[in-house]
């Protein structure tokens, strides 16, 4: 049972009290056994049961839970820096998609790659989003667009979640965009993922959320809805890509299928913000998407005024959001999106871990909380986030254990 000593301030991130309060422990200490946390409080008020225990040094660090990357589309093949360039030029996204590039084209690179080398390729990724603190990811399917490739995609997730140490929460995102073999059946298609999909997934328990991309060049809000509707049926929790480019109603749609988040954002009406509020739908910055689209960036300040949530994620993806820094997106849902660094930490702990069900075990340094945290080599949360550096975080640790005693199979 180690105990944790020399912190010079335990950011708990607890979710009472609102988007900014961390509820720090200052020169704290931290003990778990296994791979649960079972006291956290001072170091000069640790419990005598405690004090005989093997200790760790902190040297001094910051001390926060395990960052949460809630909005990620992990698996895909190629990249499409092409795109940016012509981005750079003044060409839209729009107009990228309408010309066959954008999530068509990662459709066609990713159906031609290998279920093995996908694999290879995330066990990469996962990596580097460690070492920058990740413990958790959710990670969408969405470049398949078939029965078999979703699939697909999907079994690489599900491998990865017992080859290496990073918590994955699979989301199916076979209603990202109707594949070309079926722009001439979308009633098909949709049949597709409601018939076979959805059912196939839940069955195999292959996923844990169900996501729809609604957007002129995606689904409407109405399709949407009976997709969501029938992965609720099958147990899955429902989520959507929703308001980027334009007000499209996607916010509402969330507050009414009771999503457990509605992602991007940028657009959302006063009446979406206030109904996500009653229905307690975490709201998802992703900033940097909205740097490499050079789009207006979601207001992060209406929601947190409204009561809702916010959760900071990457929506790591090879074309508008190819990094997965999820440290960068919080310093940029600050510059960008008007939160606080404090609020921006909450957003990628505890309401990351609520936006992907998991706030009963991950998200917050609790008692009986998963022993999933990060040293940071930082004066205090507004230092780390505003002297940005490629790297602060000294340390990880998922499941009690430090990133480098984790077992990896390749």
């Amino acid at each position: 049972m180690p105990v944790l000593t020399n912190i010079r301030q335990l950011l708990t991130c607890r979710a009472e009290g609102g988007q900014e309060a961390l509820h720090p422990i200052e020169r704290a200490a931290l003990v778990w056994e296994g791979d649960t946390i079972r006291w956290v409080g001072p170091e000069a008020e640790l419990p005598a049961r405690f004090r005989e225990m093997p200790r760790l040094d902190a040297g001094g660090c910051l001390v926060a839970p395990g960052l949460i990357d809630c909005h990620t589309h992990l698996a895909f093949g190629g990249w499409r820096a092409d795109e940016f360039r012509l981005r750079c030029r003044g060409v839209s996204y729009l107009e990228i998609a309408r010309q066959g590039g954008g999530i068509r084209r990662t459709v066609a690179q990713t159906r031609a790659a290998s279920e093995a080398a996908l694999y290879h390729r995330c066990l990469g990724f996962l990596r580097e989003m460690a070492r920058l603190g990740v413990t958790t990811v959710e990670a969408k399917s969405g470049y398949g667009l078939s029965l078999e490739e979703e699939l697909k995609l999907l079994r690489v997730y599900r491998r990865l979640q017992t080859t290496q140490p990073v918590r994955l929460v699979p989301t199916l995102l076979a209603a990202h965009i109707v594949p070309p073999e079926y722009e001439d059946r979308r009633a098909a298609y949709l049949q597709l993922i409601m018939d076979e999909l959805i059912p196939r997934v839940a069955r195999e328990r292959l996923a844990e959320c169900c996501d729809v991309f609604v957007e002129e060049t995606a689904f409407t809000v109405e399709e949407a809805r009976v997709i969501l509707e029938r992965g609720k049926a099958f147990g899955l929790r429902p989520k959507l890509h929703a308001d980027q480019l334009h007000d499209g109603g996607g916010a509402r749609l969330a507050a009414e299928v009771g999503a457990v988040s509605a992602d991007h954002l940028e657009y959302a009406s006063e009446e979406g913000i206030q109904a996500m509020a009653r229905a307690g739908v975490v709201a998802v910055a992703l900033p940097i998407a909205t740097l490499y689209l050079r789009q207006r960036p979601m207001d992060a300040r209406r929601f947190v005024e409204a009561g809702v949530p916010v959760a900071v994620a990457t929506d790591f993806n090879p074309g508008s959001a190819p990094s997965y820094h999820l440290p960068l997106a919080m310093t940029l849902a600050c510059v960008l999106c008007g939160l606080t660094p404090a609020e921006a930490l909450k957003g990628a702990t505890c309401y990351a871990a609520r936006a992907i069900g998991r706030e009963h075990e991950l998200g917050s340094l609790e008692p009986g909380k998963k022993a999933d945290f990060i040293l940071i080599d930082a004066e205090d949360v507004d230092h780390w986030l505003y002297h940005f550096r490629p790297n602060a975080v000294q340390a990880t640790f998922i499941g009690g254990k430090r990133l480098e005693d984790h077992d990896v199979t390749a």
